[in-house]
């Protein structure tokens, strides 16, 4: 028995030794690869949550002098009631704070009909973008076009970043709008150990610049398939500080942030205080109701109160169905009987529906999402600290709302 016990205790020493073992040289090793920033970025942040811009540089998006405000018409009990109608939700109280939910804004005419906030949040606290940066995004080459700065959606990224082209001449068949569309062709995977994960390195990656320009690859033609893939926003974040010169979050302030009317400052998390470099896949830090007015934006086709912020043109265009690079993994059966396509246009998921304009997203991981429908005239934001249902499930919700709102007279699919 003694024996036994002396064996048992060399064996756990032994695993012991090795994890510990495991633990120090891993990271060591990874160090030889990446660098040490990523790596100890990497391994004990591990995956990405709403918290994390509290542990990013950040540049700041100041408000301007002139606050928007909406108006409110709080309707509580029809809101709740609408939402209540879909099967999916018995209590919306419940529902929202069950599925993490942080914040839940409605507004329809310009008038706040719900204004929620779990989880101990509140009107003027910080919530996170994730993907929905990708929207402020593509509006942003929107304007850099209508300015002069990008001649148009057609042009090679190489026009801007040459050096792609001197380490693979492919990458002059890549166009912007291709990067807009998610069909660059540029290897993208997920799902790998954590450090060779693209999904790690373009959230991680203390410097997204030289990740992009040194360390892509081209897997297929360009303009062919879809796949959602951060290394396009990095390469559209690039161009847009070189074609505009200066940095895309000084960009976003002067010409959105501001003139909208923000409440409350926000920022843009960066990838590293040496680089500087807006986290392009993310990182758009601010509160629920300035979020809001960014879909108002685009509810109004641009304009801003009499102000054409952006070019109606480029409204209409990214919002517009187009099905020619989404695979039918994206098909949604938002109604019982057709089904529903959900469809992708730079950077904006498309909703369509008969007889008007479509419905339309940005959305973003965790469940981050605004959501607008031109027909009903309305936006619904939502912030969460996890999806709590499957992304394209709340979709589904805000889809259906949107049908119900008027009395059923929006169009459906």
């Amino acid at each position: 028995m003694k024996l036994k016990r002396t064996k048992l205790k060399k064996m756990l020493l032994w695993g012991f030794g090795i994890l510990i073992s495991v633990l120090v040289l891993y990271p060591l090793l990874a160090c030889l690869v990446y660098p040490p920033e990523y790596v100890f970025r990497a391994l004990p942040w591990g995956e990405a949550d709403v918290h994390d811009y509290q542990k990013f540089f950040e540049r700041s998006l100041k408000a301007g002098k002139d606050i928007f405000y909406f108006d409110e018409d709080l309707q509580e009990v029809r809101v709740r009631s609408l939402f209540e109608s879909n099967p999916q939700i018995d209590n919306l109280d419940a529902f929202l704070s069950t599925t993490g939910t942080q914040a839940i804004l409605v507004i329809q005419d310009d008038q706040i009909l719900f204004e929620k906030y779990f989880n101990e949040l509140e009107r003027g606290s910080i919530v996170t973008s994730f993907s929905v940066a990708k929207s402020f995004t593509s509006a942003l080459i929107g304007l850099a076009i209508e300015d002069g700065f990008i001649h148009s959606v057609n042009d090679s990224i190489t026009t801007y970043l040459p050096e792609l082209e001197i380490r693979d001449p492919r990458f002059r068949d890549i166009t912007i709008r291709d990067l807009l569309m998610m069909s660059s062709g540029i290897h993208y995977s997920e799902g790998i150990p954590l450090l060779h994960d693209d999904g790690t390195k373009t959230y991680l990656y203390p410097d997204l610049r030289q990740l992009a320009l040194n360390h892509t690859h081209i897997s297929e033609s360009s303009g062919v398939h879809f796949l959602y893939n951060n290394y396009n926003p990095l390469l559209l974040g690039m161009i847009l500080e070189r074609a505009a010169v200066t940095p895309v979050a000084h960009y976003l302030e002067r010409e959105i942030w501001q003139p909208l009317g923000m409440e409350y400052d926000g920022s843009w998390s960066l990838d590293s205080q040496a680089s500087g470099f807006e986290k392009m896949e993310s990182g758009i830090n601010a509160r629920a109701i300035d979020f809001a007015k960014f879909g108002r934006l685009f509810l109004h086709r641009g304009n801003w109160d009499g102000l054409q912020v952006l070019p109606t043109s480029w409204v209409t265009e990214s919002t517009q169905a187009d099905a020619s690079a989404v695979p039918e993994d994206y098909y949604l059966n938002l109604e019982s009987d057709p089904r529903l396509a959900i469809q992708y246009k730079y950077f904006w998921w498309v909703l369509p529906r008969s007889g008007g304009e479509n419905d339309f997203s940005a959305v973003g991981n965790h469940g981050q999402f605004i959501y607008i429908s031109p027909q009903a005239d309305l936006i619904v934001v939502r912030h969460g600290e996890r999806y709590g249902i499957e992304w394209f499930e709340w979709l589904k919700i805000f889809y259906q709302l949107a049908s119900d709102i008027n009395g059923g007279i929006v169009s459906q699919s």
